[in-house]
């Protein structure tokens, strides 16, 4: 201590107490304490720089990934053109297959080059270098800063390049980041109005990632739907919208689209907090699919027409194709933002009112477009949006007799009841759009690198939620164990974590429920023989986060070959021959998507016309086009979504009949 300069050393006697009474102190006493106190001043100056660093790195970490994938979204007119979907997976043999998701534009040319999007990523990064304050001091609190406790832990997990299961697991078990993004609706949307629910009652939407409460949500029941139906009925009987030029009810869709891109980045960030999917996929991907999807319907408006058919004799016979009138709508949990412009795009574009029910696990998305529709120049009552549980007010609106026109996205059980329920009321027209087990198949001259990446991504998407998954993967006996082999590396190296994080590739599942029913249907697996080569268990200690999971050996009377499990559960199965592989993929009750990995054209046409199914993507993967008719066979569902088709499903055809007296030809 001789060497420390005396100023110094007098401060520290004055924080020690040692200048009250020096002589009660022994010098040892004295010198031991000043380094004591040095020790701590040093360890906590330390420890602040470090905090201070650690902050700054997670702090840039987000901005980095907000910034790359404001980068990576399309500008306008690339979206008007509407070339490809980029939630299409690597499309031909030969073709590489790094994350088509954020690497990829919609014509494939690499977005790092496009001047607008680095102008985008540049005023994106100024405003996010700006710390926004916490808007309250309670558990919903939705600052975009991190604290200090959730930097010291993130700071490691953040360096981490995740190429180890250990990696990986290590990836679900960090502080969740704090999502950039505020809850502004949590009522009822009725009649252009945020409204409570008659009841008063409200429900929790809860994030997956820790189990914690968002926000508290308005619990429609029976008598909100009363209340959404008679607002769709007099906007549709009385109100400006069947009634405007089809021009201008396309105008209001575009205006729509436009609001879209303008609030993507909050939009991505409350779907990946709702949802759990990560926000390379919701901001790379699923918002500018939705403005997409809205430009293409609105684009159909002015182009719904009607027929002038010959008749045997001296009539004049008009086909019209009419509104057709109150439409109530259901969609899922799992792509909530999808499904809503899937199904209210083309009912808007017809001219029909509108009434949805969210699902109960991700109500917040469909609010907030919502209010973006009201902003765009929707008239009142047109959309309606009602949150609540499937047995209340899904019942309520499956059987109203006020709604003309049922479509519902789900599970196969519960469509079974939404068709029962539509029968029993007023024989309303269904469309289903409903669960699969669908084959993924590997011939034998497949490259078995690119086959094994495909495969992964058809299942694992989404966290395997999705009702299109690959999850039958049939390969050819000749390179069965080298795919199983390469099929397990891949799973190990997921990356499973916190899903604003950048590099994850797989966030939570969607709730407690279905990560109890996952890891049962793992637990099946392994009961009935199959091999269990990858994962199993779950990720981390928190939230509803699941090992991505592979079982070879797998047989076709098995749960898990023939159930929809939909979660990141992957069985890989053994065939030989093309006919063998055809019997047995169309042996499943579901019928609504399929996958061939193969060199040989014979082959894949071959198997292209005698799957039973409504979609088979040959060398590629959930290809999901805006033009692309969308939908299953047998107990798939009923119907078709997207395109030209889906426009059936919100159309009356009507038949004009007037006689011609002295026509000039018939």
């Amino acid at each position: 201590m001789a060497s420390l300069p005396d100023s110094f050393l007098a401060d520290l006697d004055e924080l020690l107490g040692n200048e009250a009474y020096p002589d009660e102190e022994d010098e040892r006493q004295q010198i031991w304490k000043r380094m004591v106190l040095v020790t701590f001043l040093a360890v906590n100056f330390l420890n602040m720089m470090i905090l201070t660093l650690s902050q700054s790195f997670i702090r840039l970490n987000i901005i980095m990934t907000l910034c790359k994938l404001k980068a990576r979204s399309y500008d306008r007119s690339e979206a008007r053109s509407g070339l490809t979907s980029i939630l299409a997976f690597a499309p031909v043999q030969g073709m590489e297959l790094s994350n088509p998701l954020v690497q990829n534009d919609f014509t494939g040319r690499r977005l790092q080059g496009n001047m607008a999007a680095r102008r985008a990523a540049s005023s994106l990064l100024s405003r996010r270098l700006i710390p926004r304050p916490c808007a309250a001091a309670s558990s919903t609190c939705h600052s975009a800063i991190l604290g200090a406790a959730t930097a010291r832990r993130l700071l490691p997990g953040a360096l981490q390049r995740f190429n180890t299961a250990s990696a990986a697991v290590a990836a679900a078990t960090e502080e969740p980041i704090q999502p950039p993004v505020d809850v502004k609706y949590t009522q009822l949307f009725i009649n252009g109005d945020f409204v409570d629910a008659a009841s008063g009652k409200t429900f929790p939407t809860v994030d997956p990632r820790t189990s914690e409460v968002i926000a508290r949500v308005a619990e429609g029941d029976s008598e909100d739907i009363d209340r959404a139906v008679a607002a769709a009925r007099r906007a549709f009987d009385e109100g400006p919208w069947p009634r405007m030029t089809a021009y201008e009810r396309c105008r209001v869709l575009l205006r729509f689209a436009d609001l879209i891109e303008q609030h993507a980045e909050e939009i991505a960030a409350l779907e990946t907090w709702d949802s759990g999917k990560t926000l390379e996929q919701t901001a790379g991907s699923e918002v500018p699919m939705v403005a997409r999807y809205m430009r293409y319907y609105a684009g159909w408006a002015d182009k719904i027409h009607g027929l002038v058919v010959p008749a045997d004799g001296p009539h004049h016979v008009q086909v019209l194709h009419e509104p057709i009138g109150v439409a109530g709508q259901i969609i899922p949990w799992n792509f909530p933002l999808l499904m809503f412009a899937w199904k209210v795009g083309p009912a808007l574009a017809c001219g029909n009112a509108v009434v949805l029910k969210t699902a109960e696990q991700t109500p917040l998305s469909a609010l907030f477009v919502a209010s973006l529709l009201q902003e765009a120049g929707l008239p009142e009552g047109v959309l309606n949006v009602v949150s609540g549980f499937g047995p209340t007010a899904g019942a309520a609106l499956s059987s109203h007799m006020g709604v003309d026109k049922l479509a519902f996205t789900g599970s196969t059980g519960t469509g079974k009841i939404v068709l029962e329920l539509a029968a029993r009321s007023n024989l309303k027209p269904v469309t289903l759009e409903l669960g699969g087990k669908s084959p993924f198949i590997v011939m034998d001259d497949a490259d078995v690198d690119q086959a094994v990446e495909l495969a992964h991504r058809a299942l694992f998407f989404n966290q395997g939620q999705c009702c299109c998954a690959g999850s039958r993967t049939f390969v050819h006996e000749s390179v069965y164990d080298e795919f199983v082999e390469k099929a397990k590396a891949r799973a190990l190296k997921r990356v499973v974590g916190d899903p604003f994080r950048s590099g994850v590739e797989q966030g939570p599942q969607i709730d407690g429920e279905q990560f109890k029913k996952i890891l049962r249907y793992v637990q099946s697996g392994v009961d009935s023989g199959a091999t269990l080569v990858a994962g199993g268990d779950r990720s981390g200690s928190r939230g509803f986060y699941i090992q991505p999971t592979v079982f070879a050996d797998v047989e076709d009377e098995m749960k898990i070959a023939q159930e929809e499990i939909f979660g990141p559960v992957q069985s890989i199965l053994r065939f030989s021959t093309v006919e063998e592989v055809v019997r047995r993929s169309n042996a499943s009750p579901y019928g609504l998507a399929a996958g061939v990995f193969t060199r040989r054209l014979d082959a894949a046409n071959t198997l292209a016309r005698a799957l039973k199914v409504g979609s088979v993507w040959l060398n590629c993967y959930d290809v999901f086009d805006a033009a692309i008719p969308f939908g299953g066979y047998k107990m798939s569902g009923v119907g078709r979504e997207k395109g030209a088709y889906s426009l059936r499903n919100y159309l009356q055809t009507k038949a004009v009949v007037s006689p011609i007296k002295d026509a000039a030809w018939l």
